[in-house]
């Protein structure tokens, strides 16, 4: 079980908690280490958040054109970590990107923290 979520006070911290909370909630889909020099996918989704921090929609902004399979990963991934706490004090609207690094065994590293 994920702590409860810190509300953020910037955007850039905001898309820092949510990479920390993608760690936190996947730890066997994970890597930490620096990432490899070539990827297996690079795709990169935009999350449409609600006022309380659940998220409202995931729409994909680039798709690999390998492993297509890693855009559902990333998918659920994020609604593992999923609520962002209160976005309320954060101007809107409450969308962000985040592109998700993996590597040959489908594990994924947030950019945001690369």
């Amino acid at each position: 079980m994920l702590p409860p979520p810190v509300p953020a006070r910037s955007w850039a911290e905001l898309k820092r908690q949510v990479a920390e909370r993608l760690l936190l909630a996947n730890p066997s889909g994970v890597y930490r280490s620096k990432a490899p020099p070539v990827l297996l996918a690079v795709p990169v989704l935009q999350i449409e958040l609600q006022a309380n921090g659940h998220i409202k929609r995931i729409s994909v902004l680039r798709e690999p054109r390998q492993a297509k399979d890693t855009i559902e990963l990333a998918r659920h991934a994020l609604m593992r970590a999923a609520p962002f706490g209160d976005m309320r004090h954060l101007p809107g609207p409450w969308v962000f990107t985040e592109t998700f690094l993996f590597d040959d065994e489908r594990r994924f590293k947030p950019r945001s923290l690369d």
